[in-house]
């Protein structure tokens, strides 16, 4: 919206031009982001406190996190607002890829908001039945790959990049990328949502990773950039820089409230909407190995409940204390916020392996 007013400003004053400018309007969509998120955020949190809507702690979990029942939670919705409102004011409306990660973003956000509302009013820890969680999740993971495929204008846009090889790509072909696009999309939103369960565990790496993905998506639409650094040119991609700074934003608002002692939690409405911009924003900028290095936490953390469930089924044993891991570091004696860093300390470790294919390839 702003973008169209500054163009319609720049006939009369050149100097609106300078908007014109992704690098600028990322900067001002972070800023935006974290203002709205400031704002709100204090009245939203007293409301879902007044309204006691807070969370449902889960009896077989640690003991320390008793102490957590009660607090509000829904917090993510803050964040998805954020994003919503800054990106609507700063991106390039006629952008498709701009409509596609928001339309996922918003349909996952949803999807987690019925999770939550049923956990809050019916007090019940399970929320969402997970076969009809895991139905809507792929109706709209299906429906975004097949509208990616549908539109791409180029062959680069449904190749597979293989890191660190400058000429290495695989053609997926229609059916191949659909189920690429819809596995990394569902995968990635439920691997955040299983991190997502000390305060602050999921939502800096999520900042992280969301800020390592404005830069390939910059470089991507960059058509410069993109030849010199070897990297498919997918044209109109560099609008999802702005979409990244927003999130990136408003993450970091919603870590204000969300550090610990936790005043709020991000709840599945948070965690599957941002889980789903990550990995359809990896899509289109053709990243998706990439981000399986960059959220190197979220994907250790969903293979430790994958592996804590078949070992117990198959031999009635458990690996891990209890899972997702992050809970069994708190069993072998971990503090939680000992848990947190030091798992921010990964992904950070992760990211820049992850930005460093930019020009070792």
């Amino acid at each position: 919206m702003l973008l169209f007013l500054t163009q319609w400003l720049s006939e009369e004053v050149r100097a609106f031009n300078v908007f014109n400018y992704i690098t600028l309007r990322a900067v001002l969509a972070t800023l935006t982001a974290l203002v709205i998120s400031f704002i709100v955020g204090p009245a939203m949190i007293r409301k879902l406190t007044v309204y006691k809507i807070g969370q449902s702690v889960r009896d077989d979990g640690p003991e320390t996190h008793l102490s957590k029942a009660g607090t509000p939670t829904m917090g993510g919705a803050l964040v998805l607002v954020s994003v919503a409102v800054t990106t609507l004011l700063w991106a390039d409306l006629t952008n498709r890829f701009v409509w596609v990660v928001l339309a996922v973003t918003i349909g996952f956000g949803a999807i987690g908001w019925i999770d939550d509302f049923r956990k809050v009013v019916h007090r019940n820890p399970k929320g969402l039945s997970a076969r009809a969680k895991f139905f809507w999740q792929s109706v709209i993971g299906v429906g975004a790959a097949i509208y990616l495929a549908w539109s791409a204008e180029l062959p680069a846009e449904t190749q597979l990049i293989v890191p660190f090889f400058k000429q290495v790509a695989y053609p997926l072909g229609l059916f191949g990328f659909v189920v690429l696009t819809y596995f990394v999309i569902v995968g990635t939103s439920n691997a955040v949502n299983l991190t997502d369960g000390l305060d602050g565990l999921a939502i800096m790496p999520t900042v992280m990773i969301g800020s390592a993905l404005a830069v390939f998506a910059y470089v991507a639409g960059h058509a410069v950039f993109s030849r010199y650094l070897g990297f498919p040119h997918i044209p109109g991609a560099g609008e999802l820089t702005i979409l990244c700074a927003a999130l990136a934003g408003a993450g970091l608002a919603f870590l204000w409230f969300n550090a610990y002692p936790a005043e709020v939690f991000m709840g599945d409405v948070g965690a599957l909407a941002l889980g789903a911009a990550l990995g359809t924003i990896a899509v289109i900028v053709r990243q998706e190995i990439v981000l399986l290095v960059m959220g190197g936490v979220f994907v250790v953390e969903t293979l430790s409940v994958i592996l804590q469930v078949a070992s117990f089924k198959l031999t009635g044993k458990r690996v891990f204390r209890m899972a997702p891991l992050h809970h069994h570091y708190e069993l072998k004696g971990w503090k939680e916020n000992q848990v947190v860093v030091r798992f921010w300390i990964i992904t950070m470790m992760l990211v820049l392996v992850g930005l460093s294919t930019l020009k070792l390839r």
